[in-house]
């Protein structure tokens, strides 16, 4: 029997309602982009500097979180996990601005950092949607105080968020001369 503070609540609507609506959005986003900026009054190259920072910040908050609860300081594991939320849900806010003003920057890579990019942002791309509902499961497990099931799924998020945080900051500084 799970350890709970309460009755445990089904979240799998929420986590999958959420999940769908991130995805769609940024595959609209994706294969509507045109070719051509709207006037907004400001460089709109900021906006992917902001998206780096932000998953800088995820990345460290993901490791300490890690690193706490690997010392069994829960409160303090669940602080950095709800601060990598809420760093990966302002990296999702300056991504789907940015993606829904500017035109898509082609990498100018050559050679073989070319394929290395590629391969990189692929794997960045199809893991970020991955995470997405596999953080929400760990997140609401962890909250319902789920601990077996928490673990088990936190076993397959983590690395894979990392892995996502880490090659998102990446992918910026291999595309970031082209822009």
């Amino acid at each position: 029997m799970p350890a709970t503070s309460g009755p445990v609540r089904n979240y799998t609507p929420l986590v999958v309602g959420i999940s769908v609506f991130i995805v769609a959005v940024v595959m609209v986003l994706y294969f509507l982009r045109g070719d051509t900026a709207p006037e907004v009054g400001f460089d709109l190259t900021i906006l992917p500097l902001a998206n780096a920072i932000f998953n800088s910040f995820t990345t460290v908050f993901l490791a300490a979180a890690y690193i706490t609860i690997r010392r069994k300081q829960r409160e303090t594991h669940k602080r950095f996990i709800l601060a990598a939320f809420a760093t990966t849900a302002l990296f999702l806010i300056t991504y789907l601005a940015y993606h829904s003003l500017a035109p898509s920057t082609p990498y100018g890579g050559e050679g073989f950092l070319r394929y290395v990019y590629y391969f990189v942002l692929i794997t960045h791309v199809v893991l970020a949607a991955v995470i997405v509902p596999l953080a929400l499961f760990a997140l609401f497990t962890g909250l319902n105080l789920e601990v077996p099931r928490h673990r088990r799924i936190a076993r397959w998020a983590m690395p894979l968020w990392l892995y996502v945080s880490v090659t998102g900051v990446l992918v910026y500084v291999m595309i970031s001369p082209y822009y």
